[in-house]
């Protein structure tokens, strides 16, 4: 069931670069603040990427630059929580552009709550997802399948989570993902024996993320940034 409450404008953007996806939130977050425009839930996935946190560390990508260029993965570094992560086709990306109410300003419940969406979500799959003591994100036994990192500024969010659904996972192979050595990452496709679309899964997070956080989800057709 679709919660009721206050409307969050889903927008699909298919496959778009980090760097220009950045662009489009730092936007959005500064129209939020200004009370301009509705909490909204960014979709989409990323071509090829290793993205670093603000104590991100260089040395958990363990390849050399000319390595990393001829196997066409950028690197960029962000203004987000968290170490190193890779973004890349296949993957569902989400960046929820949300003022939090005064009763959510709580950086550890946001975090909860967003894990708590994921997990309803690969449920929908058949795959019980569960949460580590001291870490964040989704995890199934010692392998991740969705990594987190946000940004809040002045209460209004940014950033957010990367579910591993159909994507290779060679390029995790060359970081220390989420800077936490030991432990391994999987896919939603792979635990699950299918062949999963990001479209799919997508759908049901929508459904999941309205009912935590009690918002009334609003499909955006247009693709571009408002003005």
């Amino acid at each position: 069931m679709i919660s009721q409450g206050a409307p969050i404008r889903i927008r699909r953007f298919g496959l778009l670069p980090y760097q220009e996806a950045w662009e489009i939130q730092k936007d959005l977050v500064q129209r939020r603040k200004e009370g301009l425009i509705d909490d909204q839930l960014l979709l989409l996935e990323h071509p090829s990427v290793y993205t670093f946190g603000r104590r991100g560390d260089l040395g958990h990508v363990r390849v050399t630059e000319r390595r990393r260029i001829d196997l066409g993965i950028d690197l960029v570094h962000a203004d987000r929580g968290g170490d190193v992560t890779w973004h890349g086709p296949g993957q569902l990306v989400g960046y929820p552009i949300l003022s939090l109410a005064a009763e959510r300003k709580d950086i550890v419940r946001y975090v909860r709550d967003v894990e708590e969406a994921l997990i309803r979500t690969i449920a929908d799959f058949g795959v019980q997802g569960i949460r580590v003591p001291g870490m964040t994100g989704v995890w199934v036994g010692r392998e991740k399948v969705a990594a987190i990192g946000i940004r809040i500024s002045r209460w209004v969010t940014s950033h957010g989570f990367a579910l591993a659904v159909c994507n290779p996972r060679e390029p995790y192979r060359h970081t220390v993902p989420c800077g936490i050595e030991g432990r391994g990452v999987t896919t939603l496709s792979r635990l699950t024996a299918r062949e999963l679309t990001v479209g799919t899964v997508a759908d049901r997070f929508v459904v999941h993320f309205a009912e935590v956080f009690g918002r009334t989800p609003h499909e955006e057709r247009a693709r571009v940034r408002e003005r």
